[in-house]
């Protein structure tokens, strides 16, 4: 059986066929006795719109291209569930892509989104701004979120104050007693800022000399390799600022295996306020940077982009907090 067309429901109906796409597009023009008709012809045969025949008719598809960079980090999915309570507002679906596996696929992503002709794009989390990016970010209304590595005339960033964060969690470790505080630093343009502040709140505290910078990644096992090679070291700190709460939950491993008791033997603090922080046998002390609110303000500046294309680009910087856990105290 072939698949019904606006024609078809429209001869079901008996209506022509520009009344039918009146309904469709919610026209209040139509009187409710010739909806009814073309709603209930919809409904017993099944129509369902052609999406690509209605987006080179109106212009639009209502849904936007969402490119994450981990969803494996449950710091996304509450950035996710902030931006759709906003999108479902404005009738806006979301086409989600991971590019975790391969960042060489972010690209192909991106190339099919603009093929898709999609309303908008969102970029989430730190990611190389490839030239396929960069074309994209230029072509399509487009936010980043949770970034810094796009700085484009026309592109909202919707960001958290990540000097604001570190400051935070390095006067909460100073504040108990710490001076030797380590930094597990990530990657990427946000985890630069993090490590930057990192240096200037040690130093506002005259902690220069104690001030270690580690290189670590974003996962888990990064985490758990950086803090290893510290706490195997001779001069092990007293404390370790995560660049995230993945990278501390590893660095939390890494103690246990070797059984340094966290917090009595050191202190750990993360950054994003994730659920896992919040497990009980976790309990990590974090810097929350307000996610859900960040995820709803990325939503709006992008629905706010996508009705004006050409508004000069904005850069919004959301104020954290920290959440205090077990996870740190006052060193021996």
């Amino acid at each position: 059986m072939s698949r019904p067309t606006i024609r078809t429901v429209a001869a079901h109906a008996g209506v022509s066929k520009s009344l039918v796409s009146l309904v469709l597009r919610g026209s209040s023009s139509v009187s409710d006795e010739k909806r009814a008709a073309v709603e209930h012809a919809i409904t017993e045969l099944g129509y369902r719109p052609n999406l690509s025949a209605r987006s080179l008719t109106q212009r639009r598809t209502d849904i936007v291209g969402v490119l994450l960079n981990d969803l494996r980090n449950p710091w996304f999915v509450d950035c996710l569930e902030g931006m759709n309570s906003v999108l479902q507002e404005q009738d806006l679906k979301m086409f989600l892509a991971d590019g975790r596996l391969d960042r060489s696929s972010d690209s192909s992503f991106v190339r099919s989104f603009m093929d898709l002709r999609l309303d908008g794009l969102a970029l989430v989390g730190t990611r190389t701004p490839t030239p396929t990016i960069l074309e994209a970010a230029r072509t399509i209304p487009t936010v980043v979120v949770a970034s810094r590595d796009l700085d484009l005339p026309g592109v909202d960033v919707v960001a958290n104050d990540d000097a604001m964060g570190t400051a935070l969690a390095i006067d909460h470790l100073v504040a108990l007693g710490h001076t030797r505080i380590a930094h597990l630093a990530g990657t990427g343009a946000v985890a630069n800022i993090r490590a930057a502040s990192y240096r200037a709140a040690m130093a506002e505290h005259g902690l220069d000399r104690f001030a270690s910078v580690v290189p670590s990644g974003m996962t888990e096992d990064d985490g758990y390799a950086a803090a290893s090679a510290i706490l195997d070291g001779t001069d092990a700190p007293s404390a370790i600022f995560a660049v995230n709460d993945i990278v501390a939950i590893g660095a939390m491993t890494a103690c246990k295996e070797r059984q340094i008791s966290v917090p009595e033997d050191i202190s750990i603090v993360g950054y994003d306020n994730t659920s896992l922080a919040g497990l009980r046998h976790v309990w990590l002390t974090s810097v929350d940077n307000a996610t859900y609110e960040l995820g709803r303000l990325a939503a709006t500046a992008l629905v706010g982009r996508i009705s004006d294309a050409a508004a000069p680009g904005t850069l919004t910087l959301i104020p954290p907090s920290l959440q205090v856990r077990g996870s740190t105290a006052a060193p021996h």
